[in-house]
């Protein structure tokens, strides 16, 4: 093939998926030439799994990157067609919006944003090789033989990399939606040194919406009041479309029971490791025998087309079981499948190789994000795209490491549980992998992380501006409460009794009656006569910091614990083996992660709390040491002394 030089760019981004349009936003917008390659322009912001954005715990993250200056949550605005928010019957911490999109409309909107991005070039293209010049990053090389000088490259290759469609015996090699993969750059990336592995995800078959009975279903209509992704989207979002829900059936386990022997995954074709909490349907059979149904939804993939994806059925069985499969649930006895489940094989980078930056630790100028990195899901792979998009950025411009702290975001503790604790599945994001999920909330996001994207560059003055008059004015209101009494009436005593909470004789302040679990601070407006017309976002502040006060201020004590273990700084270049006290295993992992502090070293596998306190009297015995990289924690804007606000 001959080369030619084809151009010059400060950051090449290598896919357009969710990873690569954040990360070569994110570079864009702080000035660095960029460009961005994708095997298909048109794929750009394919959703070949389930068109949706949100989810329990991914409704944080896409939250989070909004906060910060991305774009995920304005493209689900613009194309979402139905808006839920789930589990809202339990507490505000786990609350997590989920909505549809329509998927051809996301990806037109994607796509079009790459384009009209300043400083960003977008070009269709097959990256075979990463080069390096004296270690660092210096070049990408794409299969027509066009060279492009780069100081730094962003891989965020999705299930492109030398992927593998399966479905029952027939296996090829491709991408996801039968776009052809990318195969070379794999031999490249080994050359160059990095831990490559091989994980697998799935998809679900899809059906035609003229021959399903949704009579037999149950249907699922969006919320009455959708709220929105994006602070930045003031009209509420209108729900366009509905979803329904099945169950599988005895016989559909029958089916998959007795071709068990036909699945791939069981067979030995199916190499990659799969996701332990999206599992395959014949999985699901296998690891819950008991079970005799399980949930399926019914869900359209955009307002322009008649196919439906069913969610939960992921499969790589063969297509004619496939089809058995579906004809033995209610409601799709008839269906005619216009495309059947596949399972699709991967290669990735075990995290562990990956600075907290996202870069690449053996090569300089190498950064990973999304899938790529061990992760699985739009959402994670969007936060991960636009940390390494920043990051590049800051590294090029000679300015500190844009790192999250897991005390502050989702997305900080998504990148440390990759980089710091590995994972040997596709990793996805959950309320529960967070030990301050109280502090963590998707209605809260703002106030962490908005002045975060205002220092890094990427939020405008007057959305900081707009958050902090927000929550300056929840202080105000929550400190009037505090001041306002209520006297004793009959309406306020029906009231008490029609909520089932005891009654207030002698009255009381409104704090007071708010914090009780069965009064609403909309339902004290009757007796407060004086209340500001409160939007309705900062009036949902003040009830949660209010009715969970107690709560909050014993997280925050847990915060300030952990930053304590944070602020105690580990050398970059420490030589475990030389210090006394710590066991072998701790040695090996220590030196394989190379934390950036003690918090981070308590949280790697393998280290204990003896090894711990050798690397404590380690420090204690160093002189005063110089500052390792920079990690500023930023106070949100209401958070002063004697603020009752979370």
């Amino acid at each position: 093939m001959t080369e030619f030089h084809a151009g010059q760019f400060d950051i090449a981004v290598i896919g357009a998926g969710h990873a690569g349009i954040e990360a070569a936003l994110a570079a864009a917008r702080l000035g660095m030439e960029t460009i961005v390659f994708t095997i298909n322009l048109d794929a750009a912001g394919n959703m070949p799994c389930n068109p949706a954005i949100g989810g329990t715990g991914k409704g944080h993250l896409v939250r989070e990157l909004d906060a910060l200056g991305g774009e995920m949550a304005k493209a689900a605005d613009a194309c979402c067609i139905q808006y839920r928010l789930l589990n809202k019957g339990k507490g505000p911490a786990v609350w997590s919006l989920r909505a549809q999109a329509d998927r051809r409309r996301y990806q037109e909107y994607m796509k079009h944003a790459l384009e009209r991005q300043e400083h960003l070039t977008v070009r269709q293209g097959e990256v075979t090789e990463v080069r390096t010049e004296n270690g660092a990053v210096s070049a990408v090389v794409l299969s027509t033989g066009a060279v492009f000088s780069v100081r730094a490259v962003i891989l965020a290759t999705g299930t492109y990399l030398t992927g593998r469609t399966i479905v029952g015996e027939c296996v090829e090699d491709s991408g996801p939606d039968g776009m052809h993969p990318a195969r070379r750059l794999t031999d490249s990336l080994l050359e160059l040194g990095l831990p490559l592995r091989r994980f697998k995800t799935g998809t679900p078959p899809r059906v035609n919406a003229r021959t399903v009975d949704f009579d037999e279903m149950e249907i699922q209509y969006g919320d009455k009041l959708p709220v929105p992704f994006s602070y930045s989207t003031k009209a509420p979002p209108e729900n366009k479309a509905v979803c329904y829900l099945t169950w599988t059936t005895e016989e559909t386990l029958r089916i998959v029971r007795e071709n068990l022997d036909r699945a791939p995954m069981y067979s030995g074709v199916i190499e990659g490791v799969g996701p332990r909490y999206c599992p395959s349907f014949e999985t699901k059979v296998v690891r819950f025998p008991d079970k005799l149904r399980h949930q399926l939804f019914v869900e359209p993939m955009g307002l322009d087309t008649e196919e439906l994806y069913i969610q939960g059925f992921s499969s790589s069985m063969p297509e004619e079981v496939q089809v058995r499969m579906l004809h033995s649930v209610p409601g799709l006895r008839h269906a005619v499948m216009t495309r059947p489940a596949y399972a699709i094989e991967y290669d990735c980078i075990d995290p562990l190789a990956l600075r907290p930056t996202l870069e690449v630790k053996a090569v300089p100028g190498l950064y990973g994000a999304g899938q790529f990195n061990g992760s699985s899901g739009y959402e994670e792979a969007a936060v991960q795209g636009f940390c390494a998009g920043v990051n590049a950025a800051r590294k090029l411009r000679g300015q500190s490491d844009f790192i999250l702290s897991r005390s502050e975001s989702y997305i900080g503790t998504l990148i440390d549980d990759l980089v710091t604790k590995g994972t040997n599945e596709p990793y996805r994001m959950m309320t529960s992998r967070s030990e301050y999920r109280l502090l963590l909330r998707q209605d809260n996001a703002d106030l962490r992380l908005t002045r975060r994207g205002y220092d890094i560059g990427l939020v405008p003055e007057e959305r900081l501006n707009e958050v902090e008059k927000k929550y300056a004015a929840v202080d105000r209101e929550i400190a009037r409460l505090t001041h306002t009494g209520v006297a004793p009436s009959p309406a306020l005593t029906a009231l008490l009794a029609e909520k089932g909470t005891s009654d207030a004789p002698d009255g009381c302040s409104l704090i007071a009656l708010l914090r009780r679990p069965q009064l609403t601070y909309a339902d004290l407006a009757p007796f407060d006569p004086d209340r500001p017309d409160l939007p309705a976002d900062a009036a949902e502040q003040v009830e949660i910091s209010v009715k969970y006060a107690g709560y909050i201020q014993r997280q925050r004590k847990q915060v300030e614990d952990f930053r304590k273990m944070e602020s105690r700084r580990l050398p970059p270049d420490l030589d475990y083996d030389s210090i006394q006290g710590l066991r072998l295993e701790a040695r090996e992992k220590l030196s394989a992660v190379r934390p950036a502090d003690l918090g981070q070293a308590s949280r790697i596998s393998g280290v204990s709390p003896a090894d711990l306190t050798a690397l404590m009297i380690w420090l204690e015995r160093q002189p005063a040491a110089p500052i390792y990289g920079e990690k500023t924690h930023h106070a949100p804007p209401h958070e002063t002394k004697g603020s009752t606000a979370p």
